[in-house]
């Protein structure tokens, strides 16, 4: 089976990291429910503690995989640069 793609696994982590909390405080303490913005933001700061002190290495496989991607597509640009200078440089060299 192949392996799912960090950075999704890392923003659904994120996602929950957040929900959930927010789930919690909505259900269990009725003050939140009147006031949702600030169970929001309490649930913002929990899923950012959350994410800090559990999702590293999700954070870290995804970092690795864009990291990746952007050096796979510079590399190709870079060689297409090299050839284009190539053949300028050879076309400058024929003439007299």
């Amino acid at each position: 089976m192949k392996k799912p793609a960090p950075l999704l696994v890392y923003t659904v982590l994120r996602l929950l990291a957040f929900l959930v909390p927010l789930a919690i405080l909505w259900f269990f303490f009725p003050i939140f429910r009147e006031f949702w913005w600030l169970a929001a933001i309490f649930a913002a700061l929990i899923g950012v503690s959350i994410s800090m002190l559990f999702l590293r290495a999700p954070l870290t496989d995804a970092s690795a995989r864009i990291q990746e991607r952007r050096s796979s597509r510079s590399a190709g640009a870079q060689a297409d640069a090299d050839a284009e200078d190539a053949a300028v440089d050879a076309d400058e060299s024929d003439r007299p």
